[in-house]
């Protein structure tokens, strides 16, 4: 995957109240820029669309902002599921039985799709990408996808919603451009899922949140094609265009015209989603 921003970034920094150019090591080394409410989060993010032109912006919103450190860089790390480190691992080999628990459920997803007659089964018997797609968004279990947004109030949402903490964070991600359901850069090194073009439409969960969801491409399919990569080769912090800042407390409620989506609506009851029900039935744990 190619690191954004080599060429011109428009970005905000720390200190800084305009946009300005800078580069994307320094958005991920960064604290991150403080806004005060969605108003103004969303003035700057017009700004950075418009600047940064020849971009797509994507939003992933968390309760942390984790930092990694290693020879090449320290700052913002944004791993897949898959590749990120346990806090305690038991042993060296902790990515091995990712890759393979992933393997072993993708046919019992197909199966779970066959057996509920939901649309779109014949895709995903045929296209891996499509089984890792539902599967992250899912929370299934671990895969090499990063789940992202197109919608700003969505990804803000995320960084908030049962966030006590006081700081919340929002990523602002860019990719070369988006055409269709599976959009991938050689160029880049990257591809990018539109969830609601690929998911039937009784799975709500991903129609509601706008979800995305973004891998290398080609695609890491196993370990042994893993051991090409380095972690940090497999970061979709590499594609920051901006970090943003804020308290969860005060940032819904500081001009008023903006609401924090909640989680009854972020995810959907079995009721409400099908998808979600027949996948929960599947009673796959994710566990190291």
């Amino acid at each position: 995957m190619d690191t954004i921003g080599l060429e011109d970034l428009w970005t905000f920094t720390d200190s800084g109240k305009n946009a300005e150019i800078s580069d994307c090591r320094a958005v991920r080394a960064s604290k991150g820029h403080e806004v005060s409410d969605f108003f103004e989060l969303a003035a700057k993010i017009a700004e950075l669309q418009f600047r940064n032109r020849s971009h797509v912006l994507f939003y992933r919103g968390q309760h942390r902002d984790w930092i990694a450190e290693s020879q090449f860089h320290i700052g913002s790390t944004l791993r897949p599921t898959i590749f990120r480190r346990p806090i305690h691992p038991q042993n060296s080999t902790w990515l091995s039985p990712r890759f393979e628990r992933l393997r072993q459920i993708e046919p019992q997803l197909v199966q779970t799709f066959r057996n509920n007659d939901f649309l779109g089964a014949d895709e995903i018997t045929k296209y891996r990408i499509l089984r890792w797609a539902i599967i992250q968004h899912y929370e299934i279990c671990e895969t090499p996808l990063l789940d992202v947004t197109q919608s700003l109030r969505i990804g803000a949402s995320f960084a908030s919603v049962g966030n006590k903490t006081g700081s919340a964070f929002l990523f602002v991600l860019g990719v070369p451009n988006v055409s269709g359901a599976i959009t991938a850069s050689a160029e880049a090194g990257l591809q990018t899922i539109r969830l609601s073009s690929v998911c039937p439409p009784t799975a709500m969960r991903p129609h509601i949140q706008e979800g995305f969801l973004l891998g290398e491409y080609p695609e890491i399919g196993d370990i042994d094609q893993k051991q090409n990569y380095s972690l940090h080769e497999v970061d979709f912090g590499k594609r920051l265009v901006a970090k943003f800042r804020f308290n969860p407390t005060k940032f819904w409620t500081n001009r008023g015209q903006f609401q924090e989506v909640g989680r009854r609506a972020l995810y959907p009851s079995e009721k409400e989603d099908p998808v979600r029900a027949a996948l929960n039935s599947m009673s796959i744990a994710s566990q190291d």
